[in-house]
Protein backbone atom coordinates (compact mmCIF):
# COMPACT_ATOMS: atom_id res chain seq x y z
CA UNK A 1 0.00 0.00 0.00
CA UNK A 2 1.30 3.42 -1.08
CA UNK A 3 1.69 6.27 1.28
CA UNK A 4 1.64 8.70 -1.55
CA UNK A 5 3.89 11.85 -2.46
CA UNK A 6 3.22 13.65 0.92
CA UNK A 7 3.21 11.51 3.92
CA UNK A 8 1.92 14.57 5.96
CA UNK A 9 -1.10 14.85 4.18
CA UNK A 10 -4.13 13.55 6.65
CA UNK A 11 -1.99 14.38 9.75
CA UNK A 12 -3.62 17.16 10.66
CA UNK A 13 -7.56 15.73 10.85
CA UNK A 14 -9.56 15.66 14.19
CA UNK A 15 -9.99 11.91 13.75
CA UNK A 16 -6.32 11.72 14.90
CA UNK A 17 -5.97 9.68 18.35
CA UNK A 18 -4.36 12.99 19.44
CA UNK A 19 -2.59 16.13 18.48
CA UNK A 20 1.18 15.13 19.08
CA UNK A 21 1.20 12.95 15.56
CA UNK A 22 1.42 16.37 14.23
CA UNK A 23 4.65 16.84 15.56
CA UNK A 24 6.17 14.18 14.36
CA UNK A 25 8.88 14.70 11.21
CA UNK A 26 8.12 13.39 7.98
CA UNK A 27 10.26 10.27 8.27
CA UNK A 28 9.07 9.34 11.53
CA UNK A 29 4.99 9.71 10.49
CA UNK A 30 6.51 7.14 7.70
CA UNK A 31 7.42 5.06 10.03
CA UNK A 32 4.69 5.83 12.38
CA UNK A 33 2.05 4.47 9.51
CA UNK A 34 3.71 1.65 8.40
CA UNK A 35 4.00 0.47 12.31
CA UNK A 36 -0.19 0.84 11.93
CA UNK A 37 -0.07 -1.12 9.22
CA UNK A 38 1.33 -4.02 11.04
CA UNK A 39 4.76 -4.20 10.07
CA UNK A 40 7.74 -5.14 12.27
CA UNK A 41 11.31 -3.12 12.10
CA UNK A 42 13.15 -5.62 9.54
CA UNK A 43 10.43 -4.92 7.60
CA UNK A 44 9.91 -1.03 7.47
CA UNK A 45 14.17 -1.04 7.49
CA UNK A 46 14.00 -3.42 4.57
CA UNK A 47 11.05 -1.44 2.80
CA UNK A 48 12.86 2.22 3.40
CA UNK A 49 16.14 1.02 2.58
CA UNK A 50 17.45 1.70 5.74
CA UNK A 51 19.46 0.04 8.98
CA UNK A 52 17.35 -1.85 11.30
CA UNK A 53 19.33 0.42 13.84
CA UNK A 54 18.26 3.38 12.38
CA UNK A 55 14.10 2.06 12.94
CA UNK A 56 14.78 1.58 16.40
CA UNK A 57 16.17 4.83 16.46
CA UNK A 58 12.82 5.90 15.03
CA UNK A 59 10.61 4.05 17.40
CA UNK A 60 12.53 5.45 20.22
CA UNK A 61 11.68 8.69 19.62
CA UNK A 62 8.27 7.81 18.28
CA UNK A 63 7.67 6.73 21.78
CA UNK A 64 9.01 9.88 23.30
CA UNK A 65 7.10 11.96 21.08
CA UNK A 66 4.04 10.15 21.73
CA UNK A 67 4.23 9.59 25.31
CA UNK A 68 3.98 5.82 24.94
CA UNK A 69 6.24 3.96 27.37
CA UNK A 70 6.43 0.52 25.41
CA UNK A 71 6.54 -1.18 21.98
CA UNK A 72 3.32 -2.44 22.95
CA UNK A 73 2.18 0.70 23.43
CA UNK A 74 3.59 2.19 20.52
CA UNK A 75 2.01 -0.17 18.19
CA UNK A 76 -1.52 0.49 19.38
CA UNK A 77 -1.11 4.16 18.99
CA UNK A 78 0.01 3.31 15.33
CA UNK A 79 -3.31 0.83 14.70
CA UNK A 80 -5.63 3.64 15.93
CA UNK A 81 -4.08 5.89 14.01
CA UNK A 82 -4.09 4.21 10.75
CA UNK A 83 -7.73 2.95 11.50
CA UNK A 84 -9.36 6.10 12.12
CA UNK A 85 -7.63 7.58 8.71
CA UNK A 86 -8.74 4.63 6.84
CA UNK A 87 -12.32 4.84 8.44
CA UNK A 88 -12.33 1.38 9.84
Amino acid sequence: ESLGRNPSAGRNTPSAPHSKVQALSDREFEIFQLIGQGLGTREIAGRLNVSIKTIEAHRAHLKSKLGTKDAPGLVREAIRWVESQSGM
